[in-house]
């Protein structure tokens, strides 16, 4: 009997943010190869429900299992006749290789579900305080990643066109692409925001300009995961940041394992 896989965004740190059908792939789960993103939240659920769970995340220089590996192992796991979820953070298909798997499932005869989550590009931000887009600001949005594997990102038309830039996986690479968009014509007095631990408890935001932002990084410490936000969004957050609390989230709004396990039970 053939098996079946599912790529699930779990969404960004913050537990509540994943989806109901989600939730819902997880309970069906006989494997679930987990990134490294996941929140712990969902973890602890995984073992509560006693789910096999299969750690393959990958940080920047620290790869638990290749894109090959992963790619074999799903399709292995699903011809012995498993539910197999491969569990992402934020959303399989922004960065997350969830195109690839999907090819090679695909080419190997197995199928699959996705079940999208909520991207970091637009919900870290978002907890923030900074609206991605605004109609009184850029009338576009880019959303490209800090690392490439090899050089394909055309600068000088990014830094010439009016849009805002979300930067995913881009700590490393921060100062190099700070100085490609200014040397193509970026003003270096463009807003920037980086934003560490988005959507949790530990949430850190840094603000600054184009001209100084891997200056003042490194000052703040600024480590992965983060998300960097570029544009005249970013001055949103002097006007609501007394205001805004999903990070200091009510009692309402906080979701942790117990809640998540109720709602997993009633599935």
């Amino acid at each position: 009997m053939s098996g079946k896989v599912f790529i699930v965004g779990a969404g960004p740190g913050d537990p509540g943010l994943i989806t109901v059908k989600a939730l819902k792939a997880l309970k069906l789960a006989d494997v679930v190869l987990v990134d490294e993103l996941v929140s712990r939240e969902i973890l602890e659920l995984l073992r509560e429900l006693g789910k096999e769970i299969v750690e393959v995340g990958k940080r920047s220089g620290k790869h638990k299992k290749s894109q090959e590996e992963i790619n074999e192992l799903l399709v292995k796991l699903a011809r012995e006749g498993k539910k197999v979820v491969r569990l992402k953070g934020g959303d399989p298909f922004v960065f997350g290789r969830g195109g690839e798997e999907i090819e090679f499932l695909a080419k190997n005869g197995v199928e699959f579900e996705v079940v999208p989550g909520i991207s970091s590009s637009t919900a870290v931000p978002a907890y923030a305080g900074i609206p991605v887009t605004h109609r009184k600001y850029d009338p576009a949005l880019v959303v490209i990643t800090g690392r490439q594997e090899r050089e394909r990102l055309n600068w000088e038309a990014l830094a010439k066109l009016n849009s805002t830039i979300v930067i995913l996986m881009g700590v490393g690479t921060l100062e190099e692409n700070v100085k490609k968009l200014i040397e193509f014509g970026k003003d270096p007095e463009t807003p920037v925001a980086i934003i560490q631990n988005g959507t949790t408890e530990n949430q850190k935001v840094v603000v600054g300009k184009l001209g100084n932002i891997a200056e003042k990084a490194k000052k703040e410490g600024v480590n992965p995961p983060a998300v960097i936000v570029i544009g005249r969004v970013v001055e949103i957050l002097k006007e609501v940041e007394g205001f805004i609390k999903n990070v200091k989230s009510s009692e309402e709004l906080s979701v942790g394992k117990e809640e998540l396990f109720n709602l997993i039970s009633q599935l």
